[in-house]
């Protein structure tokens, strides 16, 4: 499903570590660091989650040009985030945690920004959705009056789920459901004239359905569930299943962005809505938004730091019909793919890596055996820019190549192993014997081949030629090969 997230993104970092003594100059704890967690927050959240889900996601967004940027690019890797030109910087909330709780938590950058300007781009992006979410957090990318015409043309064709901010703009009207939580909910109706003695979620609620136009209010109370207003029909209580959480953080994007799958489905109102408070509530139980992170662990001695994916589960929507193939590769921070198959993500990933001037970089080949030969060389191709895929031969490509009995290892496993690595960004499986095809997806401005041969001698060079890009080659490291290492094998075994 194509679905396209409006709103603003933020920057979420969790400083995790312990706390077993206090500093001599205060009574406060000392933490030592264990990792740094960092997170795309607001729009990009809801973006990373339906991303995560397998859907196909742009995300229209203003995006500065600093640091916190370009941690936010590497946490939407996968999602096509279209954006105009830079403007405030970077809204970043970092929160120091012990355990499972938070101590304090210091905002960065959140001061109100001026309205952002909007692309061609991006308002192709809002007519061409099968459904879209709007995730309001008050830094002005729903009060462009562009961005707002376009949405509210969408919600005639197609299901808008609108989740508003205190700080915000109002709602378009004719958007199919408004997703307030109850302090919010509370707050929009006293700002619009409703006696300040309110206290109800349904009158409340009844008030903003009013006030917006829009098809129903989707009142969310945590763990009492929510409460569904329709425009014409009476107010449905819907029970939140019993969970237990450590960090309630994201529960409201990951409602909203199942809201706006389960509406595009097909589904009615009624069970869309309750589909997606249990969605959240499987979201929280398996981790919640901390899941989504991408892990800095604390520095070593000579101060490098190593990067990788937080373990990310997958949550269990109706996005994946249970009659479709069974998925097998990861694409790192965004669920699984399908073998044979060019996964729009990945293309996603290249996109959005040039989108920002950066320069993606891709290789290829079997990795049948993982050694460091082959480690050494990603890490090389890596260092050339801003992000690796690697395109790999399914199991029947390979042993087309290289014999019956070949592969040694296989293709999920290929796949998982190469997604370890800190230098891998992507993997993409290709059936065929050359990955050509896979490359004129990608479209790489660098494209890495291991071997004692010029960059013009590569067969690929000239197709990569074709779109400015260049090849560049690397050389093979001695007595690190698949071959050596399975005849090594072969003679314990």
């Amino acid at each position: 499903m194509r679905i396209t997230v409006v709103g603003d993104v933020l920057l979420d970092v969790d400083i995790n570590g312990t706390a077993t003594r206090l500093s001599p100059d205060a009574p406060v704890p000392v933490v030592d660091v264990a990792n740094i967690r960092r997170r795309a927050g607001g729009a990009g959240l809801v973006a990373t989650v339906l991303a995560h889900d397998g859907h196909d996601v742009a995300l229209v967004t203003a995006l500065s040009d600093d640091d916190g940027a370009s941690h936010l690019m590497r946490a939407l890797s996968g999602v096509l985030v279209l954006t105009g030109a830079p403007l405030a910087s970077t809204p970043t909330k970092t929160r120091v945690r012990i355990g499972t709780h938070s101590m304090v938590r210091f905002d960065e950058g959140c001061a109100p920004a001026p309205v952002p300007s909007c692309t061609a781009q991006m308002l192709a992006a809002i007519a061409s959705a099968d459904a879209i979410v709007v995730a309001d957090y008050g830094r002005g990318i729903t009060a462009n009056t562009d961005i707002r015409s376009a949405v509210a043309d969408a919600a005639r064709r197609v299901p808008v789920v609108w989740d508003p901010h205190p700080a915000g703009s109002a709602p378009v009207a004719g958007v199919a459901v408004v997703t307030p939580n109850l302090a919010e909910a509370l707050a929009s109706a006293r700002a619009g004239g409703l006696e300040s003695s309110c206290t109800g979620a349904e009158q409340a609620g009844r008030y903003l359905l009013k006030r917006w136009g829009s098809g129903a209010v989707l009142v969310t109370k945590g763990e009492e569930g929510a409460l569904l207003l329709p425009a014409a029909d009476a107010a449905q209580g819907i029970p939140a299943p019993r969970t237990n959480v450590s960090d309630p953080c994201g529960a409201g994007d990951r409602l909203a962005g199942s809201l706006a799958v389960h509406l595009g489905m097909g589904l009615d109102l009624d069970q869309a809505a309750t589909k997606a408070v249990e969605d959240a509530s499987a979201f929280l139980a398996a981790g919640g938004a901390a899941s989504l992170a991408v892990v800095a662990d604390a520095p070593a001695p000579d101060g490098t730091q190593e990067l990788r994916p937080a373990t990310e589960p997958r949550p269990a929507t109706e996005a994946s019909p249970e009659n479709e193939p069974s998925p097998v590769v990861e694409l790192k921070g965004l669920g699984l793919l399908d073998p044979g198959d060019l996964h729009p993500h990945g293309v996603h990933l290249a996109h959005a890596v040039r989108a920002r001037g950066g320069t993606v970089v891709a290789t290829g080949g079997c990795f049948d055996l993982l050694h460091a030969g082959h480690a050494r060389t990603l890490a090389a191709a890596r260092s050339m820019g801003d992000c690796l895929i690697v395109c790999l031969n399914s199991d029947e490509s390979v042993s087309r190549l290289k014999g019956a009995h070949r592969p040694i290892v296989s293709v999920e496993d290929r796949a998982e192993l190469l997604l370890a690595l800190g230098s891998v960004d992507a993997v993409v499986v290709f059936g065929e014997d050359t990955p050509e095809a896979c490359l004129s997806e990608i479209r790489p401005d660098i494209w890495v081949k291991g071997g004692d041969y010029t960059p013009e001698e590569l067969p690929e060079a000239r197709l990569v030629a074709g779109w400015g890009g260049r090849c560049v080659t690397v050389p093979f490291h001695p007595a690190r090969s698949t071959s050596g290492l399975a005849a090594a094998l072969a003679k314990v075994s």
